[in-house]
């Protein structure tokens, strides 16, 4: 069934691109108590495995229907470009209460028995203290399971959202759309998805915001429903490298290696998709000031470029990087 975005001449110039953790967070607990999404990231579930042993995470996975709503208060649009956790579990926090007692009920409504559930019960009887539990839950959550590959995550999902900014520049939005995943399709002024519920919604001159996710894949999710601005989430790109290193045993590497030394050869191969510092520090285990230094070489060698994203600085492979890179 359709899935159906309606846009006004406003809402075309009001359309953003974001990064949320507290986005990630929410799919992260998703992704754990649903099976068929395992295959999908197997290196971290082995790494967060002890982690998320000391979790409970029961009520949160009742609120996570396979299908249908899940309370837009707790996984809520982003509040910028590049908001932090702190920032939008704080928001979390100070919901109304009201409104989100009518928000868990519309979730438990679609988890079969959570709303005549015990804990569904308590979750309707006292809302304001259901609001302070869930948000002590996710910010759990965020710590065990998420925050420790932060900066590899934010890498690859600012990655993806610089490509499509270039993309957006170089074709526009009704050429975007399409391209940022096949079962999205665009007339001119409705985006519809190819989805498996029906829903409208005219954007009011809101605009759309577009936020890629690592845990939501394959999926592309909507449905916010106001007064949060419509939001689209759909599949970051590179997930297949996000958690695999490189192979340092190549013929190819090491020759790298002979020709750049260890770790300038180390983060050009690292640079899959456009990095920070900060993210290639934690992803290669080096000091951050090591890896800025062999940055700044690799760019004087014409192998890398830098360019601003908000407040930080990606590296990305120039074409010749590339081909080093490579073995080409």
């Amino acid at each position: 069934m359709p899935f159906r975005l309606h846009f006004g001449d406003d809402d075309l110039l009001r359309c953003r691109f974001a990064v949320s953790p507290l986005w990630e967070t929410q799919e992260a607990v998703r992704t754990l108590g649903r099976p068929e999404r395992h295959g999908y990231h197997p290196h971290w579930l082995r790494r967060i495995r002890e982690a998320a042993r000391g979790l409970d995470l029961t009520t949160l996975w009742l609120l996570m229907p396979s299908r249908g709503h899940s309370p837009d208060f707790l996984g809520p649009p982003p509040l910028g470009p590049a908001a932090t956790f702190e920032e939008e579990i704080a928001a979390v926090r100070v919901a109304d209460p009201a409104a989100a007692r009518e928000d868990l009920a519309l979730s438990l409504a679609d988890t079969p028995g959570a709303l005549g559930s015990s804990r569904g019960r308590a979750l309707l009887a006292d809302p304001e203290r259901a609001v302070r539990e869930l948000a002590d839950l996710m910010e759990a959550a965020w710590h065990a399971l998420v925050e420790p590959e932060w900066p590899r995550l934010r890498a690859l999902l600012e990655a993806d959202v610089a490509f499509h900014s270039r993309r957006l520049a170089e074709v526009g939005l009704g050429a975007l759309l399409p391209e940022l995943d096949r079962r999205l399709y665009w007339d001119g002024r409705t985006l519809t998805v190819d989805w498996h519920g029906e829903h409208r919604r005219d954007l009011g001159g809101q605009g759309l915001v577009l936020m890629p996710s690592v845990f939501s894949w394959p999926d592309v999710i909507s449905g916010f429903e106001p007064p949060w601005q419509p939001t689209l989430v759909y599949p970051a790109r590179g997930l297949a490298g996000l958690w695999t290193e490189p192979d340092a045993e190549s013929a190819s590497a090491r020759a790298l290696v002979r020709l750049l030394g260890r770790g300038r050869a180390a983060v050009l191969t690292a640079l899959t998709d456009p990095a920070t510092t900060t993210a290639l520090a934690h992803r290669l285990g080096l000091a951050p000031s090591s890896v800025s230094a062999h940055l700044g070489v690799l760019r004087d060698a014409g192998l890398l470029t830098s360019r601003r994203y908000g407040h930080q600085v990606l590296y990305e492979r120039t074409p010749l990087g590339m081909a080093l890179a490579s073995g080409g």
